[in-house]
């Protein structure tokens, strides 16, 4: 079983894996979590929103995949390998809705017109690789879901956290919020 992360952990991934590029857009990883905090924070989110769109793509800096490794059209599952990770750190509400993150992608393409010609091309190139376009069954499934409005809150957080030279609060911000919600989950 995999022992979960501790703060100061995820801090130093932030550091050191964070400084690479965001899956071929022109901000880094850290950029782009920071840009997705921020949004859910201006949108009103509460802690659960604003934290999970902060560590939503944590698993990209955890495994660190390779450029050849998309170029051979793998998909990292960053949003499910994670999961172990973050289990016992964080509340339930918050893993899921990281989890259901890449589904909230394929989810919204298929039920909201223009969806799809918004996205960013890297993110149209890795939905491919994420399993498409949902069909009306699994839109169903994920729909029914408890924490699918999270997740669709997050995803639209993270569509839009992809501005050059955006200026927004350090990591630290947010870091009094996620420590708080670690003492509460280790608490229950």
């Amino acid at each position: 079983m995999t022992k979960h992360l501790s703060s100061d952990q995820i801090v130093a991934l932030f550091e050191q894996a964070g400084t690479q590029l965001y899956g071929g857009e022109a901000i880094t990883q850290t950029e782009h979590a920071l840009q997705a905090a921020w949004l859910a924070e201006q949108a009103g989110g509460d802690d659960s929103l604003v934290i999970a769109c902060l560590l939503h793509d944590l698993g990209h800096m955890l495994f660190q995949q390779s450029d050849d490794e998309l170029a051979e059209g793998k998909d990292d599952l960053h949003q499910l390998r994670v999961v172990p990770y973050l289990r016992g750190l964080l509340p339930p509400t918050v893993i899921e809705t990281i989890r259901l993150h890449v589904d909230a992608k394929r989810y919204l393409c298929r039920h909201q017109p223009g969806y799809l010609a918004g996205l960013s091309e890297a993110s149209r190139l890795s939905l491919a690789l994420q399993g498409g376009v949902m069909d009306d069954s699994q839109a169903c499934a994920f729909i029914d879901k408890p924490q699918a409005a999270l997740a669709i809150a997050l995803r639209r957080c993270d569509d839009a956290a992809k501005v050059c030279g955006l200026v927004v609060p350090p990591l630290t911000h947010y870091l009094s919020r996620l420590n708080s919600m670690i003492e509460k989950t280790a608490a229950t």
